[in-house]
């Protein structure tokens, strides 16, 4: 499955600790990652730890800190497609503190605020079974789903939260994935041929073709929800198209909930892959 992810890429800073701190308190972490972060860019991760060919659309630019991103999207295997390459800019940075007895996580992020604005040439996207976009760099997301209608390659739209560009996007997605909380204004949803909503650790509602239903998530014991929502959205799109959607629902349920029992940034990729028989 080669899939082409547009959005967000961050760099994580990743620190465990006991107790996630109060207002104006200082605590000791237990460990430090940094790893490349993002709706898209976990995405991306997950696509490729299931054997897929992943290329992530974004910016990164020529930051000294834009290399730690590159350095690890090569170890993951995911093909990197800067919109900016020579931008001099830091990239965003996510500064990340997860809670070691249930991996509850908080996240301080500028995400793509400082980013300017990109024309990119859809000369330079490789083929594609599957498109995926966050929203994070607008004109980036629309050329890339633009581009897909095109060439009738599915989209699907991460639409954790409501962004503008959103009343643009959804027109032409073919699948959404939410969350409970997630509101389009004007029925925008309502044109769109799939919906799936997740809603954390409980069932996973979809609607389809005039079908609807929900998929239980598995039960785990949790130590890192960090990215978990992006991974069930990459393994969505690996399998989309070959699984109904009910289906499609339980293996992304099943990927995210693995991912979730280990933690760190990256530690969940090996598992992943023996479960999945991907070497």
């Amino acid at each position: 499955m080669k899939v082409l992810l547009a959005g967000l890429c961050t760099v994580d800073v990743v620190q465990r600790v006991v107790e996630l701190p109060a207002p104006g308190e200082k605590v000791q972490s237990r460990s430090v990652q940094v790893a490349a972060g993002g709706p898209a860019t976990n995405a991306a991760v997950t696509v490729a730890a299931l054997g897929g060919e992943a290329t992530l659309l974004t910016v990164v630019g020529a930051h000294p800190l834009a290399e730690l991103a590159r350095a690890d999207l090569r170890t993951c295997g995911v093909r990197l497609l800067d919109a900016l390459p020579d931008h001099p800019l830091p990239p965003p940075v996510s500064a990340v503190a997860v809670r070691e007895r249930d991996g509850e996580r908080t996240v301080v992020s500028h995400n793509a605020a400082a980013a300017p604005d990109v024309d990119v040439n859809p000369a330079a996207f490789p083929d594609a079974d599957a498109v995926l976009v966050d929203g994070h760099h607008p004109s980036l997301a629309l050329a890339a789903a633009r581009w897909a209608r095109q060439r009738g390659v599915p989209v699907v739209v991460d639409a954790g939260s409501w962004k503008p560009v959103f009343a643009d996007l959804l027109p032409l997605a073919d699948v959404v994935g939410c969350s409970a909380q997630f509101r389009a204004p004007n029925g925008l949803l309502s044109e769109v041929p799939t919906v799936i909503t997740t809603a954390g650790a409980d069932p996973v509602r979809w609607r389809s073709g005039g079908d609807s239903g929900e998929v239980p998530v598995p039960a785990v014991t949790a130590r890192d929800t960090l990215g978990a929502g992006d991974v069930w959205h990459g393994a969505l799109a690996t399998r989309l198209g070959a699984l109904g959607v009910a289906d499609l629902v339980a293996f992304a349920n099943d990927v995210a909930a693995e991912r979730v029992r280990h933690s760190g940034p990256r530690s969940w990729l090996r598992p992943v892959r023996a479960m999945m028989g991907v070497r």
